[in-house]
């Protein structure tokens, strides 16, 4: 396979390059550190830029097979914007094996898509043998695309092993699929999620193939270290966050039976958040967030109602709302960082995130579908910011707990290979979880009993 002679990571992806007011001097403060105590690492930005188009793939592709499902008439503009993560998936891949290899990725990667599309048509005429046949696809799919990445990491990721986390994600989409046709929102919203955790393993074992491939060209950093989990494991919540608001907001002022279930999914998101920073700063920390957090997604939903009730002067007071939220919140995260997160600079991005969840709804409205879906994008990738900003801080915070850099026995258990890690525990749940809690879940505390001694 041709290789370029020059590796980027990609670079062509405007979307990777979002408002950075939210990072404040995050990047200065990163180069005080050293490799290993960096979330921005070459390594590490590869990840996350895999991280969010994998994750964003998964997310995209539930909601455009509900909306097919459904025949509404946002559907075409949806299933364009997934086609815009595929491209720039094929540009990841380009950037790095070449545009020969990238055009063969789209092919192949672009067909599980149409088979995917296929299964949703079938669905909707009752046809099981065209449902049996998309099926089929997708087994060869698999084959194929596990074949095209063993030969492109040239043996470190294996072809079985591929296979088995393809299945995964091929199973992960279909249940989802089938339990919202069936009406069973809950397990459908469950499955999505659980969907777009398993692409941050798949992430992970593939940019730890590629560095592995290239150490020089990745200045010889790691993809799996313990900062780089932080960065990934916030990445996926904040920006699974944005993706699950709008679509409860599409929900709310639809009125769509999955509303309830979809709410609730936002708020088992928020669930996440808080248990992450419970893990770094304490409960009562976990609480003081969880309380701040959870009030934006109701001032969200007041503008939803406001809006379903053409009532300016409601929409007006939950923006009102929603300012005051921008304020407190900022001041929060100021004080849990100690300062390491200036509270003007978390305000400038905490702004923006709203401004963009408003567009994204406020076009869908008024049927603008493909400004309100790349304004989602937008609102999708601007999380990576906040994300990379607070893992960077928490990292300078309690850089003990993130030190060391070497190189695990073998490829990581990622969603590329085998399912499970950690005594079976599911790898995604032990990285969201376990993780921030092992790394960092006392340092807190010890700190606060040492000041207040």
């Amino acid at each position: 396979m041709k290789k370029r002679t020059l590796l980027a990571v990609p670079l062509s992806m405007s979307l990777l390059v979002p408002t950075v007011a939210f990072a404040n001097d995050h990047e200065g403060k990163a180069a005080e550190t050293n490799a290993d105590t960096s979330v921005s690492t070459p390594a590490s930005e590869l990840r996350s830029a895999l991280g969010h188009l994998f994750t964003e793939h998964a997310f995209l592709a539930v909601e455009t097979l509900k909306k097919g499902a459904d025949g509404t008439e946002d559907f075409d503009a949806l299933a364009g914007a997934l086609g815009q993560n595929t491209d720039d998936l094929t540009a990841a891949v380009a950037s790095v094996y070449g545009e020969e290899a990238g055009v063969a990725f789209k092919e192949i990667w672009s067909s599980h898509i149409g088979y995917f599309v296929d299964y949703a048509t079938a669905t909707a005429g009752d046809d099981q043998a065209g449902k049996d046949k998309a099926v089929a696809e997708l087994d060869k799919y698999i084959v194929e695309q596990a074949a095209f990445l063993e030969t492109a990491t040239e043996g470190r990721l294996k072809a079985a092993d591929l296979e088995a986390g393809l299945k995964m994600h091929v199973d992960q989409l279909v249940w989802a699929f089938d339990s919202y046709v069936a009406g069973d929102y809950e397990t459908s919203y469950m499955n999505e999620r659980e969907a777009i955790k398993h692409m941050t393993m798949v992430a992970a074992g593939l940019s730890t193939a590629i560095t592995d491939q290239f150490p020089d060209k990745f200045e010889n950093s790691m993809a799996v270290t313990p900062a780089a989990d932080l960065r990934s494991a916030l990445d996926q919540v904040f920006t699974e966050h944005a993706g699950l608001a709008v679509m409860a907001m599409q929900n709310g002022v639809d009125g769509d039976p999955d509303f309830e279930a979809s709410s609730a999914a936002l708020l088992a998101n928020a669930d996440d958040l808080a248990a992450a920073v419970s893990s770094v700063y304490g409960e009562e920390g976990g609480e003081a967030f969880d309380a701040i957090w959870k009030s934006h997604i109701g001032y969200f939903v007041d503008y939803v109602t406001a809006t379903a009730n053409d009532d300016q002067a409601g929409k007006d007071q939950a923006m009102k709302e929603l300012e005051g939220y921008v304020v407190e919140q900022a001041a929060f995260l100021e004080t849990a960082t100690e300062g390491g997160l200036p509270a003007a600079d978390l305000e400038a991005g905490l702004t923006e995130h709203v401004k963009q969840l408003i567009a994204a709804f406020d076009q869908y409205v008024a049927g603008d579908y493909e400004a309100s879906y790349a304004s989602l994008r937008g609102a999708y990738a601007h999380m990576l910011m906040p994300a990379e900003g607070l893992s960077q801080t928490i990292v300078n915070q309690f850089p003990d707990k993130f030190s060391g850099q070497s190189m695990p026995d073998g490829m990581p258990k990622t969603g590329m290979g085998g399912t499970a890690d950690q005594d079976g525990m599911p790898y995604e749940w032990f990285l969201l979880g376990g993780l921030l809690a092992a790394a960092i879940g006392g340092a807190f505390a010890l700190r606060k009993a040492s000041n207040e001694a």
